[in-house]
């Protein structure tokens, strides 16, 4: 039998490393094409908010600016509110901003109506609803004082979410005759506000 010798030896173990690689490079590869696989998918999962959108037809006017008043004198306007959110809401009534705590606040009635009929700037065809048209009838400083945010608004009104949906709130102010004397060049004011939370 032949010796061999340290150079083949080498030489035997040099081409024998490549061989390797190749027999196991073979064994991996035809290793990673023998499994079968499936997968399945849900669509992409979208999500939109909905919204709670409230409009008025005042172009941006008050209600009123009136002056030189004079006891037994009385007047009155309309306003429409819409709702064109997507979310079912309660819409409420409160007073915000101006000098309602006055002498003249504490005097001028003041009575608040909902329904539907007329607009802004005229009430004609207006009509209380049967339930709840009655939003508020007292004075502009006892409205400022009760009717201060949502949580105390006056008579809410419920939407649906589901249409345009409106409602027209009348509001009529008086200085009743027996005014006192005082009153002379005394002023008053009071912003309303609207505002409708999702339920």
């Amino acid at each position: 039998m032949p010796i061999a010798t340290p150079r083949a030896a080498r030489l035997a173990a040099f081409i024998g490393v490549p061989v390797a690689l190749v027999v196991s490079g073979v064994l991996v590869s035809s290793a990673s094409y023998s499994a079968f696989s499936a997968t399945t998918q849900n669509p992409t999962s979208n999500w939109t908010a909905g919204s709670v959108v409230l409009a008025d037809d005042d172009s941006n006017a008050a209600l009123f600016t009136v002056t030189n008043i004079k006891p037994g004198a009385s007047g009155s306007n309309c306003i429409k509110v819409t709702s064109t959110g997507s979310l079912p809401s309660n819409v409420v009534l409160y007073g915000t901003g101006g000098t309602p705590a006055t002498p003249l606040g504490s005097a001028l009635t003041l009575s608040v109506d909902q329904g539907t009929g007329g607009g802004f700037g005229s009430c004609t065809g207006f009509a209380a609803d049967a339930t709840g048209g009655s939003v508020y009838s007292g004075t502009v400083a006892g409205f400022a004082a009760a009717r201060t945010n949502f949580a105390t608004g006056a008579v809410p009104w419920t939407t649906t979410g589901a249409a345009s949906e409106s409602k027209v709130y009348r509001f009529t102010w008086s200085l009743p005759a027996g005014a006192a004397n005082s009153l002379q060049s005394a002023t008053t004011s009071l912003g309303f506000t609207w505002e409708a939370q999702n339920n």
